[in-house]
């Protein structure tokens, strides 16, 4: 029986939000392909011989979610695919992966790599309307908007377990990759006014230094170290929710049943919004910060299981 190879985003990587989605990931996998050796490759490193060799001796790969779709991947390397991996990728197959920001259409080289790379003969997973769209226009049709496999488990049995009212405490997250220091500095004045406690978990690996650049000290109770442990023992505490600008934390929430109100830095929040009604605002949008924080409101997404049964059904 061969194995299966998974192109896992949390290997080399400086954000943490990588092994929020990669835990959802392996458990969807291990559960179809329980019987299998699941061999790991990365998606940020180039493959080494060791990763061909893994390849080689698999039925198929499978792409673990993130953002790892561009219309430039020679150039937006978050996922390092050269054409020397054609010879050994085999069958690779799209599990919840979405697309880098709002793009132009993709370049020739982009165009030629995903349709040689990306099997025809298995069904494509992508985490929204907009990367599905991105793949079709270039040919690849074989594909579902299923969500991202984080929110696989996020039920109207599981959502209607989260509190719809205000906690009296927050975790809050700021991104360093998409700063904006007088929004965040604003964001976190008004949770000092809203909550009485104001931690932030620190997601990726320089959001300590824009934190310490905002001089912000004062509105802040606690730092969160950046491990994903640490953020789960900080949302579970009693009487606690989240707000912030990471889209994964927001997720990570509601699968811990906690409240969650993303602040929207780029395409994907935004995206998550209008596909699923996840709760989510602009990150400039204070007004729209203070209504979200004080109203009540339930977690009611909009999350198609037909298509993600369909996806999974395809390996049995």
């Amino acid at each position: 029986m061969k194995a299966i190879t998974i192109y896992d985003t949390s290997i080399s990587t400086r954000n943490v939000g990588d092994e929020i989605i990669m835990d959802s990931v392996n458990k969807e996998l291990s559960r179809i392909f329980y019987k299998r050796q699941i061999f790991r490759v990365p998606t940020h490193n180039y493959l080494t011989l060791g990763s061909y060799k893994c390849l080689r001796e698999s039925e198929m790969s499978i792409v673990g979610g993130s953002n790892l779709l561009s219309s430039n991947m020679p150039f937006y390397q978050q996922w390092n695919v050269t054409p020397l991996d054609l010879l050994f990728s085999g069958e690779v197959i799209l599990l919840g992966v979405g697309w880098w920001q709002y793009q132009k259409s993709p370049n020739i080289y982009t165009k030629f790599i995903l349709n040689k790379m990306l099997s025809k003969k298995f069904i494509h997973s992508v985490r929204d309307g907009y990367t599905e769209k991105q793949l079709n226009n270039i040919g690849i049709k074989n594909v579902i908007n299923t969500s991202c496999p984080t929110m696989w488990g996020l039920t109207k049995e599981h959502c209607e377990n989260i509190p719809p009212n205000k906690s009296n405490n927050v975790i809050f997250t700021l991104t360093d990759y998409n700063q904006s220091p007088d929004s965040d500095f604003e964001i976190l004045k008004i949770l000092d006014s809203e909550y009485d406690k104001v931690g932030v978990w620190l997601q990726g690996s320089k959001d300590y230094e824009y934190l310490k650049s905002l001089n912000a000290d004062h509105l802040v109770d606690e730092i969160i170290p950046a491990r994903l442990a640490s953020f789960d023992e900080a949302i579970s505490a009693a009487d606690t929710e989240y707000v912030g600008t990471r889209l994964h934390a927001g997720i990570r929430s509601l699968q811990l049943k906690k409240r969650s109100l993303v602040l929207a830095v780029d395409n994907r929040g935004i995206e998550k919004k209008r596909d699923y009604n996840l709760h989510v605002i602009n990150r400039e949008d204070m007004s729209g910060l203070r209504l979200m924080i004080s109203k009540k409101r339930k977690t009611e997404l909009n999350i198609d299981f037909n298509r993600i049964d369909k996806w999974r059904s395809q390996f049995y």
